[in-house]
């Protein structure tokens, strides 16, 4: 994978057009078509599902794209301190809206700019992260779609013990300086407690950090693996890794792991956040404030499971689990 993926933003050629004026009247020169320019920001390594669903979002309500919006990425690459500069970038290619995905991105976009409208998907608790006064009042220059994926973990670890029922200790290890992965530590030790699951939380600071915390925790003998749903410093890849080495089930908060060999995922449904999100832009476009246009949330949840992945681990999943997911990959 490239460290950055960079797609400029282009305007098309032909901005301004000739009328041509019946009764042999003087040609007048037509105002150009205004192009909303949107530059996503997150810690992605390629196209996320939040952007495909802004996108979808944006054409089922009549938009053209590269006709009406453009949309330009800037991913990270799983690197948090980048997300600053990333944020500038767009700002130098005079975006009209940023796009954050997360709530590191969504701070960083916020330190960028003050007036630029901001619209965050892929956030829990907006409110309490600071970013927004209140759901229906945000104030400044940012509203979104919050998904309140930590809210999730207790039944997502619930879950991963329908899979696999004789799991008596998970490990979490997830970038110290993230916002959100802390929070679902958290939720994950409260819910371990009370399904009688050792809970092992592990905060680090580099790819070798959590590369080293996992393989102790798989000498020691840990059962299964829940993996943070931001990119920062490739975990999610190394947790796969481990896991397909070592014969691991794992837990991943986005649907689109699974497809990659995770076992399985519970989370709101990405794209759905970014189809809502698409509603919000729409209303910038047409000269709303985003401080005074609500925040929603996205109640979408999605459970999908490899079943591919179940039978190299040995697992027979019952069919009460395999009813509950909404995509089963065979």
């Amino acid at each position: 994978m490239t460290n950055f993926l960079l797609r400029r933003i282009r305007i098309l050629a032909a901005a301004v057009a000739l009328t041509v004026c019946t009764m042999g009247t003087v040609p007048a020169l037509a105002q150009p078509r205004k192009i909303v320019l949107i530059g996503t920001l997150g810690t992605a390594f390629g196209s996320a599902p939040h952007v495909v669903g802004l996108r979808d979002g944006l054409t089922a309500r009549g938009y053209k794209e590269n006709e009406d919006f453009a949309i330009g990425v800037r991913f990270t690459s799983g690197d948090l301190s980048a997300l600053d500069a990333a944020a500038q970038d767009l700002l130098r290619f005079e975006v009209d809206i940023i796009f954050a995905m997360g709530i590191n991105a969504a701070n960083a976009a916020r330190r960028a700019t003050s007036t630029k409208p901001i619209i965050f998907v892929g956030v829990d608790e907006p409110v309490q992260a600071g970013l927004v006064s209140s759901f229906a009042r945000p104030g400044g220059n940012i509203t979104g779609v919050a998904d309140n994926n930590a809210l999730l973990a207790p039944k997502r670890l619930e879950i991963l013990r329908q899979l696999v029922p004789g799991i008596r200790t998970v490990l979490f290890v997830y970038d110290a300086s993230a916002q959100d992965p802390a929070k679902q530590a958290r939720a994950y030790a409260k819910a371990a407690r009370r399904l009688g699951i050792e809970f092992m939380g592990r905060a680090v600071s580099t790819e070798a950090e959590a590369r080293a915390a996992i393989a102790t925790a798989v000498r020691d003998g840990v059962d299964g693996i829940l993996s943070p749903g931001e990119p920062a410093l490739n975990i999610p890849g190394v947790v796969l890794q481990f896991a397909k080495q070592k014969g691991l089930p794992t837990m991943f908060p986005a649907a689109f792991w699974p497809d990659f060999g995770a076992l399985a995922s519970y989370a709101p449904g990405f794209r759905e956040s970014g189809r809502q999100a698409a509603r919000l832009v729409e209303k910038i476009m047409r000269g709303e404030n985003p401080a005074d246009i609500p925040v929603e949330v996205n109640n979408e949840i999605e459970f999908v499971v490899n079943l591919k992945v179940a039978k190299s681990l040995g697992l027979e999943i019952s069919p009460e689990v395999l009813y509950q997911a909404h995509r089963i990959i065979r």
